[in-house]
């Protein structure tokens, strides 16, 4: 597992969890326009295709602990996909004592439909690995008390382009070509938003990466930008 970092600062952190079969770079952009804004970063890759939840919040655990420990503000996440169910594992388990707000982005939080379809594959099982079979939408006793409600301040952005016209076809719209937007929602989230993108390029998309900065500085998506 690599990182990158900026140096220890007395301003707060962003954590970035990218999604299941991708890696840090594709969080570069946006790790990029969080320093700027004055955010230090801990952007980790985690083998997101080789082991389940459970074990891949322990995997991170030791970077993460190291990183909020480092600094004197609060630490805070940017996920992506699946980024952000790791994320709500990690934190049952590994609170910071300085926790901040989460912004979860193309998250199935109710699940994927996709994976619904595909989860029996043989293919798709050997591609996606043991969390890829934690994405679907009736998950089982064990995934569920991986993931209990939340009670910190999270932000939700969703896209609703697709650029996959084959794959997503039969999935309820408005939808990511990967996630329906009604999915993305989550109990108790502090806000939700929708972007006018598909689910690979919410990560990297200007106005995402915009709301991004602004919930984790205030606590609320700008409203004079919001589409849903």
């Amino acid at each position: 597992m690599s990182e990158r970092r900026q140096a220890a600062s007395t301003l707060d952190g962003v954590v970035l969890l990218h999604g299941i079969s991708r890696t840090a770079r594709s969080f570069r952009r946006m790790e990029l326009a969080l320093r700027a804004a004055g955010f230090a970063t801990l952007n980790l890759d985690y083998d997101s295709r080789r082991k389940p939840l459970d074990a891949l919040a322990e995997d991170i655990h030791p970077s993460l602990d190291q990183f909020a420990r480092s600094l004197d503000g609060s630490v805070h996440f940017a996920c992506h996909s699946m980024g952000g169910l790791l994320a709500r594992v990690y934190l049952a388990r590994h609170r910071p004592a300085r926790l901040g707000r989460v912004v979860m982005l193309g998250t199935p939080n109710g699940g994927s439909e996709i994976a619904d379809r595909l989860k029996n594959l043989a293919a798709y099982r050997a591609y996606f690995g043991p969390a890829g079979q934690q994405l679907v939408t009736r998950r089982d006793a064990a995934t569920s008390a991986l993931l209990p409600a939340i009670d910190y301040p999270a932000g939700i952005i969703a896209g609703n382009r697709s650029v996959y016209p084959i794959t997503s076809i039969g999935l309820p719209r408005p939808h990511d070509g990967r996630v329906s937007v009604a999915n993305t929602r989550l109990d108790g989230m502090a806000d939700h938003i929708v972007i006018r993108t598909s689910h690979p390029w919410l990560v990297r998309n200007a106005e995402a990466i915009a709301q991004t900065i602004a919930f984790l500085q205030e606590g609320k998506f700008s409203t004079n930008r919001r589409v849903d």
